[in-house]
């Protein structure tokens, strides 16, 4: 499958050229950048510290849609619902790692998995996956008295909190618990807060260095407490992932998928 990589300047997409050209079964069809970036122009496979291919940033993300099977798009939220309107447009298959959308956003990627396949996740590691399998399964069976937080930990330049793996955790641990997040979650605490209530799931967000990832679901009872961990030590684990995503959409219908789906982890 030919796939194109939006953002390929970037850390993330430098990383997703050298994983897609690394992953049999899969062709690199290309790169796209803002208009106003400075790579407009050279060569993507260069600029991830490959052998120069030919192939050229270019300022036009819908030629580069008419022209692959699928594209990967690790961007930010504006970019990624224009991305999404293309798609639709093109019926080309679209894989979103973007987190931070809001609701009009969200609702031009459902949108376009009415026209093609779009798979969407917080976050695209095997690891991380499981750990959302696990964190529904665990609230699905401790009950009330164990109460939830999810801790996250980011490198300082991450703009968005909590991550949306943190988000996707505390969905995975809501429907386990059957409620919804909107109504328990308690995503800051300043002051003289009170008690903590009962049954709500709580968000910690850290920021610093390096860190490409760090994940903890805690369920803490009065006398014991069990705590789920992922630790993302590459971005490599994301790229590997998202790559794995955009050749399992192959022949796949319209619709709006996630890792559990590619993954057949439900």
């Amino acid at each position: 499958m030919k796939i194109g990589i939006v953002g390929c300047a970037g850390r993330m997409g430098r990383m997703l050229v050298q994983t897609v050209l690394s992953t049999e079964g899969a062709e690199f069809g290309g790169g796209s950048e803002t208009a106003s970036s400075p790579m407009i122009g050279k060569d993507c496979c260069e600029l991830a510290g490959l052998m120069p291919s030919g192939q050229l940033v270019t300022d036009n993300p819908r030629e580069l849609f008419e022209r692959v099977d699928v594209v990967i798009d690790f961007t930010i939220p504006a970019a990624t619902a224009e991305h999404a309107r293309i798609a639709a447009d093109l019926h080309t298959a679209l894989i979103i790692g973007t987190t931070g959308l809001d609701s009009a956003q969200q609702g031009l990627i459902e949108a376009a998995a009415a026209q093609a396949p779009v798979v969407q996740a917080p976050n695209f590691s095997l690891g991380v996956n499981l750990l959302m399998a696990l964190t529904e399964k665990v609230a699905a069976t401790l009950n009330e008295d164990y109460d939830i937080e999810i801790v996250e930990m980011h490198h300082r330049h991450k703009v968005d909190a909590p991550s949306g793996t943190a988000l996707g955790l505390g969905l995975a641990a809501a429907k386990g618990r059957g409620v919804d997040l909107d109504t328990v979650a308690q995503k800051v605490r300043d002051g003289h807060t009170g008690a903590r209530k009962k049954g709500d799931i709580g968000f910690a967000t850290l920021r610093g260095g390096d860190v490409v990832g760090d994940h903890t679901a805690m369920f803490a009872g009065e006398m014991e407490s069990v705590m789920l961990t992922h630790q993302a030590r590459s971005r490599a684990v994301f790229a590997r992932g998202a790559v794995h995503a955009a050749l399992w959409t192959g022949g796949k219908a319209a619709g709006l998928y996630s890792m559990q789906d590619v993954l057949n982890l439900d």
